[in-house]
């Protein structure tokens, strides 16, 4: 038998979930049945990147630096073609796209180019919360044209999976859903780096510290959530909020803190890739995004046995429920989450009750091993649909 060529490409790597799994895709396929080259394209400057991942995994993308986010005909024509010829050098015979950008150019390459097993990921849609009414509907119809030649869609959570569907982007027979799978174990040790973040900080043990993990996009809903701790202050003046992580909302958001009088309680990480000792001293990890896919940073405190309060997009209900391991709220309300975090954390026992719950949810369930297992399934099922072997 022998082995099976995989050309995985994701428009970037920049710091989230779908850079995330890709690179774990990449490096965790059975390396006697499978052999994978991974593309990727441009990262923002403000965005950050993997790389650091994508080297501790071994494993080397190939660049092109004119796949990138922003839509541009001359740029994105040149990506496409530059695809299309890797295609034709390297004949795989799975082409597997990640993130939108990735998935129209590289599709379209792929199909050209006759590669037999054509696979699409949706991380999320951008059809809510990215674009104007006008523009998401031109990039309905891309998506149903794509869609045509794409063997199967598969969608990181259920939710989305629905959204497909109602979108009537393709039929039902070819969707499936296949849940994110990240490396969890290294979270159930977080305790042992209790007390470093505090000490960092200069907070101390008593300190209720809640934080929010994520870029710092508009799709994040950062807005949202220092309004509702300009309210939970109101009620806890001795409160503390930890922002991780960076992007092009930084000035903006550190603005709104003066403007809000909260700066002296929020508190700014950027970037960082010591997350088991973040999530160590978080007493209740907040996701305000206003679109989401499976939301990686939830299940990265769940499996630390750090409780949630999240808006409820994407697959969220997918990994909290109400009052077992966390509250979920509507979007855009920063008093719904402001209510809720003070619900919440106003029990510290109810509280650590629900973080214990919270491990127990999310693992094996989201697990790297699950993952591969579900992929690779995938993949046999069409190859053996195609008779590649």
């Amino acid at each position: 038998m022998r082995k099976i060529k995989v050309l995985r490409i994701i428009a970037r790597l920049n710091i989230g979930g779908p850079a995330i799994h890709t690179i774990l895709l990449t490096q965790g396929l059975n390396p006697e049945r499978y052999s994978t080259v991974l593309v990727k394209g441009c990262e923002d400057i403000s965005e950050g990147n993997m790389l650091g991942l994508a080297k501790e995994k071994n494993v080397s993308p190939i660049f092109i630096e004119s796949l990138q986010r922003e839509i541009k005909f001359s740029r994105d024509w040149n990506a496409f073609w530059k695809l299309y010829s890797l295609i034709k050098k390297e004949k795989p015979d799975i082409v597997h796209t990640h993130t939108a950008k990735a998935g129209a150019l590289g599709r379209l390459a792929a199909k050209i180019a006759g590669v037999p097993i054509i696979i699409h990921t949706f991380h999320g849609n951008t059809f809510q919360g990215y674009f104007s009414s006008a523009r998401a509907k031109k990039f309905l119809m891309i998506e149903k044209f794509l869609s045509s030649f794409t063997d199967k869609i598969i969608t990181v959570s259920k939710r989305g999976m629905e959204d497909i569907l109602t979108y009537k982007i393709a039929k039902k027979e070819k969707i499936t859903h296949i849940p994110l799978g990240l490396e969890l174990t290294k979270f159930f040790s977080a305790d042992k780096f209790k007390g470093e973040l505090r000490k960092e900080f200069g907070f101390t043990d008593q300190d209720l510290l809640i934080g929010i993990v994520a870029r710092l996009v508009p799709i994040k809903g950062h807005t949202v959530f220092l309004q509702a701790a300009e309210r939970v202050l109101q009620k806890n003046s001795d409160a503390k909020f930890l922002v991780v992580g960076d992007g092009e909302l930084r000035k903006e958001l550190e603005a709104l803190t003066k403007k809000l009088g909260i700066e002296k309680n929020v508190f700014w990480t950027g970037f960082r890739s010591d997350l088991e000792r973040i999530y160590a001293d978080l007493d209740l990890v907040v996701l305000s995004s206003l679109n989401e896919g499976l939301p990686v940073a939830i299940i990265e405190a769940m499996s630390a046995s750090r409780p949630v309060v999240s808006t409820d997009v994407g697959g969220v209900r997918e990994l909290v429920q109400d009052n077992k391991n966390g509250i979920v709220v509507r979007s855009e309300d920063p008093q719904a989450l402001a209510d809720a975090i003070i619900d919440i954390t106003s029990d510290r026992t109810k509280l650590k009750e629900m973080g214990i719950r919270a491990k127990d949810l999310a693992y094996p369930r989201y697990d790297i091993k699950r993952l591969i297992g579900d992929i690779e399934n995938l993949y046999e099922e069409l190859i053996k649909k195609k008779k590649i072997n």
